[in-house]
């Protein structure tokens, strides 16, 4: 996938370029569904398929309080390179950017810089200032400039709105089989280890991995959690507690992972966590005896909902094996 950070190192427009655009937070199954068009219709063409985004989140700039992002730049590249586009280009935002009137991003950057041909976007996008490019205002432009507009409508799971929105709400309320349900993939965290006080291996006998979590970025609901730890390209199964550690007295909110059948040391190394599923709330206990023996029982909570992870991942690939 090729890959553009600055409109000014598009020396010439692509070859018939089929493009959506958006902020595609999260990289959900809607998200997925509009890059499935866009690739269909560059492959029927024999073109390129060409997904454009922003850099900050345009509400990180014009509502920094009013928005926590499920994805980071860094994950959202991934996921777009997976879903097999040709070209991402990632347009920096700020707010003199924010001025664009619509009909000069169109004109300018989507026709004459990007060299749209095919314009894919999803039901509810808007942009520009004033959000004056709406769907009517592309189609009307489109017949201008000779490209065609296609629409993908809204996607639902079992009864859910698939949107970055709802994503959000349910992350934040720890219904992580839910969030999975409409993200086509497990919710993540990712950073690299910290160095704690130590306490899990020594006090209570669990060592963990700890990371910082910013309550400025999109934070689960407190408490533990059945997780898959990825590093060095190996997936562990774990429990996460994500809190303060009200037992030891703790004010700063971390990620601590004890990781099964594990025994390497990572502080400073990157890991990714994927989160499973909420067990309970965190707790502040009376004693590191109480704390151990809770956490013995949420190990046993995690290995069969791990178990039961890794049966139906071998049903879904005998299923597809089986079309």
């Amino acid at each position: 996938m090729q890959l553009y950070r600055n409109l000014q190192d598009i020396k010439v427009p692509f070859d018939r370029a089929v493009v959506t655009i958006g902020n595609f937070d999260g990289v959900h199954l809607g998200h997925q569904l509009l890059f499935s068009e866009v690739v269909g219709r560059a492959y029927r063409n024999g073109g390129l398929s060409v997904v454009v985004t922003f850099d900050p989140h345009p509400l990180k700039v014009l509502r920094p309080d009013g928005i926590k992002l499920i994805s980071s730049t860094e994950q959202k590249i991934e996921l777009i390179r997976l879903a097999g586009i040709d070209v991402l280009v990632i347009i920096p935002f700020d707010r003199e950017f924010a001025k664009t009137p619509a009909l000069d991003f169109v004109n300018n950057i989507l026709f004459e810089t990007i060299g749209v041909q095919d314009l894919v976007v999803g039901y509810d996008y808007a942009f520009g200032r004033g959000r004056e490019g709406n769907i009517d205002f592309l189609r009307k432009q489109g017949k201008v400039l000779g490209f065609p507009v296609t629409v993908v409508e809204a996607h639902h799971e079992d009864g859910m709105l698939v949107s970055s929105t709802r994503i959000r709400e349910l992350v934040m309320d720890g219904r992580m089989r839910d969030v999975r349900k409409l993200l086509g993939r497990y919710y993540q965290i990712r950073g690299e280890v910290q160095r704690g006080r130590q306490r899990g291996g020594k006090e209570v006998g669990f060592p963990t991995a700890n990371l910082k979590v910013s309550e400025e970025d999109l934070c689960p609901k407190k408490g533990v959690y059945v997780t898959q730890v990825i590093y060095d390209g190996k997936i562990y199964g774990g429990v996460s507690n994500i809190g303060y550690n009200p037992t030891f007295g703790e004010n700063e909110l971390v990620a601590e992972t004890h990781i099964f059948d594990f025994n390497h040391d990572i502080y400073g190394h990157p890991i990714k966590i994927n989160l499973l599923r909420h067990i309970r709330g965190e707790k502040k206990f009376n004693s590191v005896q109480e704390l151990s023996a809770q956490i013995h029982l949420d190990i046993e909570v995690a290995h069969e909902e791990l178990s039961q992870a890794a049966r139906e991942q071998v049903m879904s690939c005998e299923e597809k094996f089986n079309r």
